[in-house]
């Protein structure tokens, strides 16, 4: 993993010195995340009446309740033209589920009341992000991935596989906002984002799937075009000079 994550940093850093990318704008934003865990037991059909294997029973195949919580980033971004540009991002984010833990494996007796299992990542998140004019504004969509870096948890429901979750992770981000002037050279953006797991994180015979929908708002600053009366010619003040 470690090993892939260095390769994508030495592509992403070449691309953008061999494309001479030039800076766009640079912003930052605030979000609120919504997300969930799916759970699936790849042996939940070898359930026997008269056997009780515990692995077969536990956990079950099912979708948490979501999690609502927050996220902050930076970001920048880089092209050679006005309609397609690349972002790279660094974004604070808190994911989870809310779970209900089972009392009884076998017969699925649930506990009644939901606990948390919480994770905090710090995240690198890398777009294509194509613009199109749009009234007095522009409307965006975004496609990219995020190297996820779990810096905390607190995993209290489904603990021996909702703990295990890895420290460095993937996953893919699908968005579209709408960006409109703001004052002077600072523009107001509106984003929305669903960010799903790629593949699956495999506990023993258990796959686990995040998703998360984020909603953002933010500010971003642009570099304002000179115009004809930004020349610096010299003017007229007449014979007394």
């Amino acid at each position: 993993m470690k090993k892939n994550l260095f390769i994508l940093f030495i592509l992403s850093s070449a691309f953008l010195q061999a494309q001479k990318f030039k800076f766009k704008g640079a912003g930052i934003y605030g979000a609120g995340l919504s997300s969930a865990h799916k759970y699936i037991n790849k042996e939940r059909d070898l359930k026997v009446d008269t056997v009780f294997v515990d692995r077969y029973y536990y956990p079950q195949n099912h979708i948490s309740k979501d999690f609502i919580n927050w996220g902050a980033g930076v970001f920048a971004e880089f092209s050679t033209r006005n309609d397609i540009r690349w972002q790279t991002e660094l974004e604070y984010a808190n994911k989870g589920a809310r779970e209900m833990e089972i009392i009884d494996r076998y017969m699925g007796t649930r506990s009644g009341t939901y606990g948390l299992n919480k994770y905090t990542y710090f995240q690198w998140n890398n777009y294509v992000k194509v613009f199109n004019k749009l009234g007095s504004g522009q409307w965006y969509w975004m496609l990219g991935a995020r190297v996820e870096y779990l810096f905390k948890k607190n995993a209290t429901v489904f603990t021996p596989y909702s703990s295990s979750l890895k420290t460095i992770w993937f996953s893919g981000d699908v968005g579209a906002g709408y960006e409109m002037k703001l004052f002077k050279k600072f523009n107001i953006f509106f984003e929305g984002h669903w960010n799903p797991d790629v593949i699956p994180t495999k506990v023993d015979q258990v796959r686990i799937r995040n998703r998360t929908f984020e909603l953002r708002v933010g500010l971003v600053y642009r570099k304002r075009k000179k115009g004809v009366d930004d020349c610096t010619a010299p003017v007229y003040k007449g014979p007394a000079y």
